[in-house]
């Protein structure tokens, strides 16, 4: 009998978990600190907004040459993915805050990067961190027919060029989030009855949807209009915005979990993964340019998504620190903890494995 959901095994022999976060909350303790943000995480979304507004009211307020608004607009998209990554990721984790108020409403700064609460923490707390790398189960693994993430998708002939053409298609992200995506995520999410916490009704989720899309659009499209800029213009820049926004969220999403380190699991004929949820998580999750301050810093800690997959709940400006304790346990256990050095070295992973997975499969 197949289950709906793989179920993970309950044989915690080893103990790997339970001395990690006694460990890990030692050293909250220890230390006297929080696991959410504190002034490092607010003064870095102060900055993120400001990368992300700040070119939009310029545009609006002065009369710059073509060339510099459209320059202005990536500014925008390296902001919007700023925001996405350090800000709204964090709320809708609750860890960006001790008050679950300020939480939810970071978490809500998701309306205006073109997203929707509901289906992000359906899609990315719920299926994303319970089944990572789970083929069928994880949704990030899904990019239709036209990229092949796993080698239990099925195999086209285009796909033996995806190593190639996907980079152009990662900056869709975003755009695809604005347009369509969001209408079908609510439409299958709430048929299944799936939800992040108490399942709300679909007529308010509907209403949410359709209302924060109108201001979303009134905002981002309509405004700039009414305040005179050409229409073309106005649509080419929002395209930009948000293809830049896209390739750095898609770039840094891959490189976690689909290169040639990371694992796919299968579920046996029980339905049943072989490890521990926490287990699992180190054999299909990888960290990249760990020592990178820059990147540390820009990314939100999505560089470090081991310690993020193992605790969604501690905010990422403690990752760095914490990284130690679960690099040092993970060895004691004899499991596994993929590291990239650098961030060139994982995409050049990303790209070597889709190429792999790009090649027609043997039929043994």
């Amino acid at each position: 009998m197949h289950l709906n959901h793989p179920i993970f095994s309950k044989n915690d022999s080893i103990k790997f978990f339970r001395t990690l976060n006694k460990r890990v909350n030692d050293y909250f303790k220890e230390n006297n600190l929080k696991k959410t943000g504190n002034w490092k995480l607010h003064l870095k979304t102060f900055i993120m907004f400001s990368l992300f507004f700040a070119p939009y009211f310029l545009i609006l307020a002065l009369n710059l040459p073509w060339w510099a608004q459209l320059l202005l607009t990536v500014v925008m998209g390296i902001g919007m993915a700023g925001v996405g990554m350090n800000v709204m990721h964090d709320g809708n984790h609750g860890s960006y805050s001790d008050k679950s108020w300020l939480n939810k409403f970071m978490g809500g700064s998701i309306y205006i990067l073109a997203g929707n609460v509901y289906n992000w923490q359906v899609q990315h707390n719920v299926l994303h961190h319970t089944y990572t790398n789970i083929h069928g189960h994880d949704e990030d693994l899904d990019a239709g027919r036209v990229i092949r993430f796993t080698h239990t998708a099925p195999w086209h002939r285009f796909h033996k060029f995806q190593h190639y053409y996907s980079v152009f298609l990662y900056g869709l992200l975003t755009f695809n989030w604005a347009i369509t995506t969001d209408i079908k995520q609510m439409r299958r999410y709430i048929r299944k009855g799936l939800s992040y916490g108490k399942f709300r009704s679909p007529v308010k989720q509907w209403t949410v949807l359709v209302i924060t899309k109108l201001i979303y659009v009134a905002i981002w499209l309509v405004t700039p209009m009414i305040l005179g800029i050409v229409w073309w213009k106005v649509l080419l820049g929002f395209f930009v915005m948000h293809y830049t926004a896209g390739l750095i969220l898609s770039i840094v999403f891959q490189l976690a979990h689909v290169v040639e380190e990371t694992a796919n699991p299968v579920p046996d004929e029980n339905g049943e993964i072989e490890n521990t949820w926490a287990v699992h998580q180190l054999y299909t999750t990888a960290n990249f340019a760990p020592k990178n301050r820059i990147i540390n810093w820009f990314t939100g800690g999505l560089n470090h998504q081991i310690e993020h997959h193992i605790f969604p709940n501690i905010s990422h400006i403690h990752y760095g620190k914490i990284a130690e304790i679960v690099k040092q346990t993970a060895r004691e256990h004899n499991l596994p903890y993929h590291e990239f050095k650098s961030m060139r070295s994982a995409v050049a992973a990303h790209f070597r494995h889709l190429k792999e997975l790009g090649m027609k499969p043997s039929l043994n």
